[in-house]
């Protein structure tokens, strides 16, 4: 049974968007390549031991940070709260709940103010911050415009062993569900939470963790995905494509993931849906619909459920990765043990109806 996380007295503070994540890489002139070069993310500064990139649209210092150091890994998961005030709230609410809480006036990294940084109850280092260096946006610099223009960070992907205490968690911090994988026996398999009107900030993936699954930037359309993909195959980079080409059922989003030289898992996303509205339902699927990852019904590669980054704690060491004791979805929809359906027994029309089963064994 699921050990929830308490709900504290204080309020939470309020977010208003994924800001950025600081990533640790092991050889920063590879990961310039890749992030700068390769996917055209626009450099603020940069120094011998980090580099501060952001997408097109971006008006704040950064989105995301790459930091040479000895392991891959996750170092923060910063999220933009709507006042100064909002800090103050983000440290109160979490040393109520017992957690580590670091605070730095001047912030953790360049462009960044008063932040607060927590190892939270998932074992994540989350930040909250409000103060910010305001850098040039470059939306109207279309001589800088690439085809596969990267435009805004759009969400984090977070491996947690339980979905359902992560949810609540996360509901408490104020975050609302939009989409979610069940079965009949009530197993939750992943979430979609947001605080800016789109499907998701962040998403639960149930399996061993805390791991950083993807982070995920966002294009004007699907064919700048498809320009990716072409440089990708042009510079024969092509293995490191892992998944995609394609269509979500869960947030409607057309999607590709890649692999930079660590490991770290990028997804390029775009086309997903306004979730405001205070009464926006919740899509909940189930986890044998074949079209709730790939809306074509392509199989997901194995490597996609199983790999993912390390987090790191306030001191920069690993977070020990917990297994998750529920059923996994890859168990139960990939291989001989799993299957999924395009219609279920009975739906569809004329021969066709009832037959519309993809095995896993297909792999």
């Amino acid at each position: 049974m699921t050990e929830y996380v308490p709900t504290p007295n204080l309020p939470a503070p309020d977010i208003v968007r994924c800001a950025y994540m600081e990533l640790v890489v092991t050889d920063l002139a590879r990961s310039r390549e890749f992030y700068v070069d390769v996917l055209g993310l626009h450099v603020t500064e940069e120094d011998d031991e980090a580099i501060y990139l952001r997408s097109l649209e971006e008006f704040i210092h950064h989105n995301l940070v790459l930091r040479k150091g000895p392991i891959a890994a996750v170092a923060a998961l910063a999220y933009r709260v709507r006042s100064p005030e909002g800090v103050d709230a983000a440290e109160a609410y979490y040393r109520e709940l017992g957690c580590r809480v670091e605070r730095r006036r001047e912030g953790f990294t360049k462009g960044v103010g008063d932040s607060v940084r927590v190892e939270d109850p998932l074992g994540f280092p989350y930040e909250f911050f409000y103060e910010v260096q305001h850098v040039e946006r470059l939306t109207q610099r279309y001589d800088l415009y690439s085809a596969g223009e990267l435009v805004r960070l759009d969400h984090f992907n977070q491996v947690t062993p339980d979905v359902p205490r992560g949810r609540k968690y996360l509901e408490d911090l104020g975050f609302r569900v939009s989409e979610d994988i069940q079965d009949s026996d009530g197993v939750t398999y992943a979430a979609w939470l947001h605080r800016k009107q789109t499907v998701h900030d962040t998403a639960l993936t149930g399996g061993n963790g805390p791991r950083m699954h993807h982070i995920a930037f966002a294009t004007h359309e699907k064919h700048n995905i498809i320009q990716v993909c072409d440089k990708m195959g042009a510079l024969r980079i092509s293995d490191r494509i892992e998944r995609g080409p394609g269509r979500h059922g869960v947030s409607n989003a057309f999607y590709l993931y890649i692999l930079d030289p660590d490991g770290h898992r990028i997804e390029i996303y775009t086309q997903d849906y306004y979730t405001g509205d205070p009464d926006n339902p919740t899509i909940t699927w189930d986890v044998h619909d074949n079209q709730r990852r790939d809306w074509w019904g392509n199989p997901v590669v194995p490597s996609w459920y199983t790999e993912a980054s390390l987090v790191l704690d306030l001191d920069g060491n690993p977070q020990p990765v917990i297994e998750r004791e529920e059923k996994s979805e890859m168990a139960v929809t990939v291989g001989a043990d799993g299957f999924s359906y395009t219609r279920e027994p009975g739906a569809g029309s004329g021969s066709d109806a009832g037959q519309g089963f993809k095995l896993g064994a297909q792999l």
